[in-house]
């Protein structure tokens, strides 16, 4: 689900950046009124899930891949999908920029996808069921299933919207060459079956284990000890990222651009490499596709996690750091 630079037009990528910025100012000014200080740094590691569960790519027949995401998890664990939103924003953010995963032009699409419908949405299904049927990880499984298809249709609508819109004289594609017709079931049939499912399984597994092992991490105010078993946990992930390698294939919509001319649909090759994706903007990352210079394969994985991983707890640990106790002056207590 991640676009890549040059999928999108320019004016596009500007269209969907500027919609994420009142998400994002809103979802900043909500975390700083509703998260307390001593549950910061559940941020980082919901944003840490997030970016593990992208790198256990899923193999669906047909040769393409897919993963799950964890917006509607991190809002469940935090309480808020405003925190979920700004934790996956820094996690794609720092997959577009070391990992070259998702586009830099189009970070404000993949954000709009992933950390806005995803989480808001998401978290909004799950508190409603909850409320109603009060089991909890069955609201959250269904959240998080409703969330991760609707982020996958629209990326459907952004992709597909291309060819429409953006064209040469000779009628030929500038960015993404997929209509609708071809981009909407594309990108559903793997959300709705596979990418669907992985996204239940992380969402609820993640949640059973809190409730077993760190129940205390869902109240108001833990205590910083609660977050240890959370730790442990995303250590063990991280040694078991390489699964991820074993699914062959790409993700759709996330071909290279020497692929272009040679994909086939509906039994016809493309025939040619749209001339805005040729000639797009290109950012040159620290470590492509999750790999090292020089390192076997696996371990350029595990070292590319481990990186990704630290980065993201640092963060939210600083962030942490800076962020001032309130005082409830009617209870004498900070908050």
């Amino acid at each position: 689900m991640h676009i890549p630079e040059n999928y999108l037009s320019p004016s596009t990528c500007a269209v969907m950046t500027a919609a994420m910025v009142p998400v994002w100012t809103y979802s900043v000014k909500k975390v700083k009124e509703e998260i307390p200080k001593v549950k910061m740094p559940l941020l980082g590691i919901g944003a840490a899930f997030s970016f593990l569960g992208m790198m256990f790519n899923i193999p669906l027949p047909g040769g393409t891949t897919g993963h799950a995401v964890g917006g509607t998890l991190i809002a469940i664990l935090t309480g808020s999908p405003s925190a979920g939103c700004i934790a996956v924003t820094i996690s794609l953010l720092i997959q577009a920029l070391l990992f070259g995963d998702g586009g830099i032009l189009a970070f404000g699409a993949n954000c709009f996808n992933m950390a806005f419908i995803l989480p808001f949405l998401g978290f909004a299904i799950y508190k409603l069921i909850w409320e109603k049927t009060g089991k909890r990880k069955l609201a959250a499984g269904i959240g998080s299933y409703i969330g991760i298809n609707a982020a996958a249709f629209c990326a459907a609508i952004e992709f597909g919207i291309q060819p429409l819109l953006f064209t040469d004289a000779a009628g030929k594609a500038l960015y993404c060459p997929y209509p609708l017709t071809i981009s909407i079931p594309a990108m559903m049939i793997g959300h709705l079956t596979l990418f669907g499912i992985a996204e239940i399984v992380l969402t609820t597994a993640i949640l059973a284990f809190v409730e077993k092992i760190s129940p205390e991490t869902l109240e108001e105010k833990p205590a910083q000890s609660t977050f240890k078993p959370l730790y442990i946990l995303m250590a063990v992930l991280i040694i078991f990222t390489p699964l991820g390698l074993l699914a062959s294939g790409t993700a759709w919509g996330e071909w290279g651009v020497e692929e272009m001319a040679s994909l086939v649909s509906n039994g016809k090759a493309l025939g040619y490499t749209p001339a805005g994706m040729e000639k797009g903007f290109s950012l040159a990352s620290l470590f492509p596709d999750y790999s090292m210079a020089g390192m076997p394969e696996w371990i350029g994985y595990i070292l590319s996690a481990v990186v990704g991983v630290a980065i993201i707890v640092i963060f939210f640990k600083l962030l942490a750091g800076s962020k001032k106790d309130k005082i409830d002056f009617s209870k004498g207590q900070s908050v």
